[in-house]
């Protein structure tokens, strides 16, 4: 009778999570990111309210300083970051850190100045800099890879599409804090403390990849194993790891290592083009961020309302996007997808912002969200299946560090752009042209349709590199970075 139990498999809920996640362990470590994710909008939204609060006499400078601190130091120490966690056991790091961020949210209640906000929003994105590139690169050990894409699909998920929730819950927190007397912002950051550490508890559950089993100093340390700036791409466009050698330790050694993942994620066809798709094309869609609400103020002159209705209709398109893409993961051919979709998206900018109804805007702006999802996850899931092991951690801290330096050169210079540029079409067309019917140009339409031509050229860029490029790992044997079969995009 045991023996029939055992055959006729898992219980249902097992089955479930099975078909779902693809493994136990991924099952868990998405929980603690949800869970984690919760957490960081709650207390986001808690320390904008908190900087508001405590620069009364210029609330805008203080959220704005308190902004600055969470971008700043992935300029600096991401690099850094990506060695470390090469180094060591990265779910150790992912539960340090997240100890280490619920420390610092614990002590926000007690912050009373707008600059002790500022040290203790440094603190948090240093420890999310160790956090987030150790995520990524443990994915792929506890994932199949044919699982990969639905993977990122439930990573994305949790990530942003625990915003809404949080938002609720935070709204829901202010009751909580009228009835026990104290602030709403006190109550959300205790709230966020308990998500961190039921996060990392969550983390500690995780079983040890069998492909970390030199990180503790067993053998081979993970980044051993990285490619010299010189090495020679093979004629598959791979480029060969060499055999472990004894490493030294000391800060020369980690900076050549950092100098290795920034010099392998330019050289290599497969991360070049999946860091240009990503990254370059934020610049474009990026911009849409500042002038959503102008250009719906100004071009369709729908309201403040209509805003919303664009960032309504984004975020159901990238659902559908992150869906779509999950379910047709086994048919879709990565590399070609990724770089169809890259296109798409800039089309799709380009014909929402050439609309003069609200109605037929938003629907474009939707399927752009329906392409930039598919973007996002197909280019997570090339990286992952592509580069090795000893390297995954300085890869994803160099592409999130291109992703925030684009994403702030967007948004800050998107808006001064729309004010040049409408200058000038003042000055030269009166803001209007007419090409059999009168069309409207001010600064924040040329401004989006130069985004949309951003993005075009982004993917443009990522196919030049992908073009007859692979994207799976070796099966076995070698050691090379990004071996396997050979998808050829056109």
């Amino acid at each position: 009778m045991e023996t029939d139990a055992r055959r006729a498999g898992p219980p249902a809920a097992a089955g479930l999570r099975r078909r779902v996640f693809g493994t136990p362990e991924f099952a868990r470590l998405w929980a603690a990111q949800a869970v984690s994710s919760l957490g960081d909008w709650l207390g986001f939204l808690a320390i904008l309210t908190l900087a508001g609060r405590l620069g009364a006499s210029a609330p805008g400078a203080s959220v704005g300083l308190v902004m600055a601190a969470r971008i700043i130091p992935g300029f600096f120490l991401s690099a850094g970051a990506g060695v470390v966690v090469d180094r060591l056991d990265r779910r150790r790091v992912m539960v340090v850190t997240m100890f280490v961020r619920a420390a610092v949210v614990a002590t926000l209640p007690f912050v009373d100045s707008v600059a002790g906000l500022v040290l203790a929003s440094l603190l948090l994105e240093v420890a999310t800099l160790f956090f987030a590139p150790a995520k990524e690169a443990l994915v792929p050990d506890l994932v199949p890879a044919d699982r990969l894409t639905q993977a990122n699909s439930l990573g994305l998920a949790a990530a942003y599409g625990t915003f809404p929730l949080g938002a609720g819950l935070f709204a829901l927190l202010a009751e909580v804090a009228e009835r026990l007397g104290t602030g709403q912002e006190t109550v959300a950051f205790t709230a966020n403390v308990t998500c961190y550490v039921a996060s990392a508890l969550l983390i500690t559950t995780l079983g040890r990849p069998r492909s970390r089993a030199g990180a503790d100093g067993a053998g081979p340390a993970a980044g051993d194993a990285a490619p010299p700036p010189d090495a020679p791409a093979d004629v598959t466009g791979r480029v060969p790891v060499p055999e472990p050698a004894p490493r030294p330790s000391g800060f020369r050694q980690v900076v050549r290592e950092a100098q290795e993942g920034w010099h392998y994620a330019f050289r290599d066809p497969v991360v070049r083009g999946v860091d240009v798709g990503l990254a370059c094309g934020l610049i474009g869609g990026g911009m849409l961020v500042p002038l959503g609400q102008p250009f719906a103020e100004e071009v369709l002159g729908s309201g403040p309302s209509g805003y919303g209705v664009f960032v309504f209709a984004l975020g159901m398109g990238v659902a559908a996007g992150v869906g779509g893409v999950s379910v047709l993961q086994r048919r879709l051919p990565k590399a070609r997808t990724f770089v169809v979709s890259c296109w798409a998206t800039g089309l799709a900018l380009l014909a929402g912002v050439s609309m003069s109804s609200l109605t037929l805007a938003a629907a474009c702006v939707a399927v752009m969200g329906v392409f930039a999802g598919s973007v996002y996850v197909l280019g997570f899931t090339l990286l992952h299946e592509h580069v090795e092991d000893e390297l995954r951690g300085r890869t994803f801290a160099a592409l999130y560090t291109l992703v925030r330096l684009c994403v702030l050169l967007s948004m800050a210079i998107g808006p001064i752009l729309s004010e040049l540029l409408d200058e000038l079409s003042r000055s030269l067309v009166d803001r209007r042209v007419d090409v059999g019917i009168e069309v409207a140009v001010p600064g924040v339409r040329l401004t989006l349709w130069l985004a949309g031509l951003i993005m075009l050229v982004a993917g443009a860029l990522a196919g030049m590199a992908l073009r007859g490029r692979g994207a799976r790992r070796p099966s076995g044997g070698g050691r090379a970075v990004g071996a396997g079969s050979v998808e050829k995009v056109s």
